[in-house]
Parts: C-alpha cells; structure tokens; sequence
C-alpha cells in the first residue's frame, strides 16, 4: 500500500514539474523580442546636394500654385450686346469652339476683341459689349385685310414687313382692332410671341 502511494506521489511531482515547465516556456515565448535603439545625432548635415533639392521643391511649389484657370471641352459662351439707340440687351448662347478649349482668359480677350469678360470660370464665359445702334428686333403687328401681319421696324424708323400671320382679326376684340389700326409695338421676339399668342 505504501508503495501504490509513494508511485501515486512521483507521479504527480512529474506532472506538476511537466506543467511548470511548459508554463515558464509558453511565457517566454509570449514576451516581446527587447530592441536595441542607437540614438543618432540630431546635428543637421548640409551639403550643395541639400540646398539643390530644397530650391527644386520650392520651385515645385511655386508652379503649383501659380495655375491658371483655362477653359474646359464643355464650356458654354455667352454673349451679351447692348444696344445704346434702344437700351435693350440681347442674349446669345453658344458652345466654346474646339480650337479655344483648354485657354486661358488672356486668349479668350484676344480671340474676342471688342468684348469685355464679365466673368471667366472653366465652364462658362460671359462676355458683354457695347452696340452703337438699335437691336432690330422690334415689331409693329397690324391688321390688314383681316389677318395680323408683322413689321419689323428698321433703324431709321421705316418698317419692313416680317410675317404674314395666318391669324384672324375678325374674332378680336375691339380694343385690339382699333389698337392694330396703328400697331401694336413689340420689343424683342419674346413680347412678340406673347403679343401673338393673345390674339390666338
């Protein structure tokens, strides 16, 4: 019996030491690896090399920032002419042509001589420019032998007839009869189109 005890004993000191051994081993292996760190100089060394690369970055800086803005594929031009005799303003739109894409606003003023950029950005130009003169398009719409016809009236105050309308006279009311025995004046294609789209 006390041989099955001292065996029971050696068995479990020999597990124990076993266990011991691999905690102390798993242990070892989880502790990070220590590192050596060499303190380096602090002292900055300055040679031709370094000064040559710190002209270079701050030349690369400079051209960085110095960018011009420039016309981009889908920029739109608008064109606005004032008329001095008249004192309208007429607006064009139109797409910038393909040989003034990627400009910059020193171009598009020589390109555009006459005209003064109001505003210049990637995708859209405005222009604007004084017209010494009336802008032609005004109307005169009158009655004649029953059906609405359209002058226009020239700059010397003479009118030439514009359209031939289809439209009828005979169902308007009378305010507008007697108003288009002289003519009913219209300012630009807008007010005309309005002018006709009453009498319709």
């Amino acid at each position: 019996m006390n041989k099955v005890i001292v065996v029971m004993l050696c068995i479990i000191v020999i597990i124990g030491a076993i266990f011991t051994a691999m905690l102390i081993f798993k242990q070892d292996k989880n502790e990070e690896p220590k590192t050596s760190v060499t303190k380096v100089s602090e002292e900055n060394i300055i040679d031709e090399c370094t000064e040559e690369y710190e002209e270079m970055k701050n030349e690369n800086i400079l051209e960085t920032n110095s960018e011009e803005v420039k016309t981009s594929p889908n920029c739109a031009i608008i064109l606005k002419k004032y008329y001095t005799k008249c004192g309208h303003t007429l607006t064009e739109y139109t797409n910038l042509p393909n040989d003034l894409v990627n400009s910059t606003e020193e171009k598009i003023q020589e390109v555009y001589q006459g005209w003064s950029i109001e505003s210049f950005v990637p995708n859209q130009i405005v222009l604007f420019r004084n017209i010494e003169s009336e802008c032609g398009e005004h109307y005169l719409v009158k009655d004649e032998n029953g059906k609405v016809v359209i002058y226009r009236i020239l700059e010397n105050g003479n009118e030439a007839l514009y359209e031939n309308t289809e439209i009828s006279t005979e169902y308007l009311p009378d305010v507008d009869k007697i108003n288009m025995k002289t003519g009913i004046r219209a300012n630009g294609k807008e007010e005309l189109n309005q002018v006709l789209e009453d009498f319709e």
